[in-house]
């Protein structure tokens, strides 16, 4: 190999790109976290430079809490707040962009010191370039889910979040995919048949899932129904229906909560014939029977602890560790649709 060319693959790449999305992780449970305790609306502006430094003095303090108690989250929900009460939701909302620019510096100066170096896989390379402008674009997001909120409405917009979390959770799993792919080299293969079709298709609705959850967490719609498996003491709940079908997919609490838990059951039961098919396939390879297992289990897991949330009314304990399981079963299902690609 010519000493100019990029090898076919690079651990330190891989672990870099593993780093970060470990550092994305973070960042989601942090974001779930400003969410949840109403933090997010807290800074009324996007500053990606300056905004790295919070207040250091108590004009300062003072200036940003004007801000604050001008939007209408402080006018129809908060007034009469103290500074200090400010200072606990400021300080989530301040740690969780501090995340995002800490993922930016961990992302951006070692791409370039391993694009100098030549030790990023040449396949990889555009694949790199496309995490770093998604990552990019997913700060721009934040500030447009933020602005949603600070004139007319109390929180921001359920679609605005989905989307949001949304694109954090395509990152963590681009940012692993690529990660296995840097520490594994190319495959000199593509396996066909039903268990990659399988994978995919699992994958697909586990995250599809995971955005049906963004939008209960964007309504606030886990505080309310709490019963299960029924919902108001009814099978259907009543007022699904929203006044246009957006309304109702996006807005509409009763449904929103719904079609989570109907997508809950769908994944449960796919869960079962994966955990079967592994069980029972002693010609599928064991890696491939060995992921499909422990994806299968975290699914069950998963449903488990959304259900003690839900009839806990999602306290931050539960509602932290549902929204960081969900990440585990997303790596799972990323890490069984590799596997299968490649036996």
């Amino acid at each position: 190999m010519n000493a100019l060319t990029p090898p076919d693959r690079s651990r330190p790449v891989a672990i870099w790109l593993f780093c970060v999305a470990a550092l994305v992780l973070a960042m989601v449970i942090v974001g779930g976290a400003t969410r949840l305790t109403g933090s997010g609306l807290s800074i009324t502006e996007w500053r990606p430079v300056t905004g790295a430094l919070p207040p250091l003095s108590d004009a300062h303090w003072a200036q940003e809490f004007q801000k604050y108690r001008e939007i209408p989250q402080y006018q129809q929900v908060n007034r009469g707040m103290s500074l200090e009460a400010f200072k606990f939701i400021y300080w989530w909302e301040w740690g969780h962009r501090f995340l995002g620019r800490l993922v930016g510096l961990v992302f951006a100066l070692p791409f370039a010191v391993f694009l100098f170096r030549r030790q990023i896989p040449q396949r990889l390379v555009g694949r790199c370039w496309a995490l770093f402008a998604l990552g990019g674009l997913q700060g721009a997001i934040g500030w447009w889910m933020v602005a949603s909120g600070l004139s007319e409405r109390v929180s921001v917009a359920p679609e605005r979040l989905m989307t949001h979390l949304g694109m954090a959770f395509f990152l963590l799993a681009a940012l692993f995919w690529t990660g296995l792919e840097a520490w594994n080299g190319p495959s000199r293969r593509h396996a066909r048949g039903a268990w990659p079709r399988l994978a995919l298709g699992l994958a697909v609705l586990v995250y599809f899932q995971i955005l049906l959850g963004a939008l209960v967490a964007g309504n606030d719609a886990g505080y309310v129904l709490t019963d299960w498996p029924l919902m108001g003491g009814r099978w259907f709940p009543e007022d699904y229906a929203g006044p246009g079908v957006w309304a109702t997919l996006a807005h509409s609490i009763p449904a929103v909560q719904f079609n989570h838990r109907i997508g809950a059951y769908v994944l449960c039961a796919c869960a079962v014939a994966l955990v079967f098919a592994c069980v029972r396939s002693m010609r599928a390879p064991v890696g491939v029977r060995r992921v499909g297992l422990a994806l299968g289990l975290s699914i069950f897991c998963q449903a488990g602890l959304g259900i003690w949330t839900l009839v806990s009314a999602t306290p931050l304990s539960l509602g932290l560790a549902h929204q960081a399981a969900a990440a585990g079963v997303l790596g799972l299902a990323t890490a069984f649709l590799w596997t299968a690609r490649r036996a």
